[in-house]
């Protein structure tokens, strides 16, 4: 049988090492098809990021588990390396405070009540992206913990509806659950789905960190009768979401189109995310939200390092702006057009610890998503195969032989220890820097290290504008200033 291979290995025409080393030649493919395995379990360092460390998802399986995530002998890492992050702690801690009280309130305009968000939430991951198992036991932990799960844009699942936790509706560009049969948004479709008590909030999808600007598409082969019925397609075809909306072109249109949803959906909070791109065009979305009155009670800024299924390499290596620099913008923009104070920020990015989550608000976050720190919680072992549908763990698959790994008990038992735990540190970090709510953290809190004998505050490296500057004629800001200029609320195109 060797032999035979050997002298096939010879006469083939496509692999030249095959052809030179018949039969040995194999071995590359071989070892090549196990490189990641064994990077991840015997060569891989503690803090090296790929894209999670060792160190992050220990802490989550740790926390996730129950289990202690205290460190023994000292911190493993350089706190003189360039980049070194962390929060000033006072000489006079405050007392450890309730993690139970670290909520926001979401809109509540025109008489709605408010929707009274944890400051620590699920993502958006859609299923079918996910297996309906993860879907179970995210929305599960969600409901023993009393936070939000994002159902991401391929809609509202049975298994998002089965344990009744509280749900932030995404509507991307597919206007998946709320569509026509030609792909336009149905306004009665989407009012008869809003109208259910377990929809808490509405986020309309502009673009995601991992792939701005792309569109998608779920292969026919994959639309299953179940995914069908959930997104409102038929069976069997190519599920496409376009890479822009169709129901607007404009900011002016974008922003009456998002008070059309919060009209339709009886004043619950509506909002929208995305990843910035071009800063005019937000800008241009700002100036529309002054001229007409109308304005989202929540936006979600999605880091460029965002997670994703599936993306172009390019397109999740160099397109978009990072997390931070987008959510100090967004931040800004809105600081100085006088706007801040009646819009709440979400901020979405590889968040999985504590210091992840305080950092983050010191930058002017009220909110925080995590997206695969979540999977991480249901036992993901980042494995990289999410796109493959052969998932180890069930967990990013629609095989139902592989789904049943995940065990919808106990891993929404550990998705609701991970969100309880990691508010834990945080308070314990809040109570350390002498503070008793996450909304009293700010940028003198947080201080990173840019040589290796200099710290900095990022109150002092960060441009803060004031309120309402942006609307004065003497601001003189080099980049907020001319991005204001160039910005128009009629058209997504500069000004000329």
């Amino acid at each position: 049988m060797l032999s035979a291979i050997g002298l096939y290995d010879l006469a083939q025409p496509l692999h030249s090492v095959r052809r030179n080393y018949p039969i040995i030649g194999r071995l590359r493919w071989f070892f090549e098809e196990i490189r990641p395995e064994i990077r991840q379990y015997l060569i891989e360092g503690d803090n090296d990021k790929a894209p999670f460390s060792r160190a992050q998802r220990s802490l989550v399986y740790a926390r996730a588990k129950n289990e202690s995530s205290d460190r023994a002998f000292g911190t493993l890492v350089d706190v003189y390396q360039n980049g070194y992050e962390f929060i000033a702690h006072s000489t006079r801690p405050a007392p450890v405070a309730d993690p139970a009280t670290f909520r926001i309130p979401i809109g509540g305009r025109n008489g709605a009540p408010p929707y009274m968000a944890s400051i620590f939430n699920i993502s958006a991951m859609s299923f079918g992206s996910l297996s309906a198992n993860a879907i179970r036991a995210l929305n599960k932990g969600a409901r023993l913990g009393g936070f939000a799960h994002d159902t991401g844009e391929g809609s509202i699942s049975p298994y998002h509806r089965e344990h009744r936790g509280d749900l932030i509706w995404e509507i991307g560009s597919g206007y998946f659950g709320c569509r026509t049969a030609d792909g336009r948004f149905d306004p009665v479709r989407f009012t008869e789905q809003a109208a259910d008590p377990q929809i808490k909030m509405i986020e309309l999808k502009l673009s995601q960190g991992a792939k701005p600007g792309h569109g998608g598409i779920l292969p026919g082969e994959k639309v299953t009768p179940e995914i069908a019925a959930t997104r409102g397609v038929p069976v069997g075809e190519d599920c496409i979401s376009p890479a822009r909306h169709r129901e607007f072109s404009t900011p002016l249109e974008l922003v009456k189109f998002l008070g059309e949803l919060r009209r339709l959906a009886r004043g619950k909070p509506v909002g929208m995310k995305l990843c910035v791109g071009q800063p005019w065009e937000f800008m241009g979305m700002v100036k529309a939200m002054r001229e007409t009155g109308i304005m989202p009670d929540y936006i979600v800024v999605d880091g460029s390092e965002g997670g994703t299924g599936a993306a172009p390499v390019e397109f999740a290596d160099n397109l978009g702006m990072p997390m931070r620099e987008s959510l100090l913008f967004v931040h800004n923009t809105l600081v100085g057009a006088g706007l801040r104070k009646r819009i709440k920020i979400g901020a979405a990015g590889k968040i999985v610890s504590a210091f992840d989550i305080a950092s983050v608000l010191a930058l002017g976050a009220d909110w925080t998503n995590a997206g695969r720190g979540f999977m991480f919680a249901l036992g993901c072992i980042q494995s990289l195969s999410c796109h493959t549908n052969r998932c180890p763990v069930g967990v990013a698959t629609q095989d139902p032989m592989r789904q049943r790994a995940l065990v919808v008990p106990d891993k929404a038992e550990r998705v609701f220890n991970f969100h309880r735990n990691t508010m834990k540190a945080l308070a314990e970090m809040l109570a350390a820097a002498g503070l008793d709510h996450p909304s009293q953290l700010g940028p003198h809190h947080l201080v990173r290290r840019v040589s290796l004998t200099e710290i900095r505050l990022f109150s002092q490296l960060h441009i803060f504008l004031e309120d309402g500057e942006l609307l004065t004629g003497s601001h003189d800001r080099d980049f907020y200033s001319a991005a204001w200029r160039l910005a128009r609320s009629d058209s997504f195109e500069l000004a000329r």
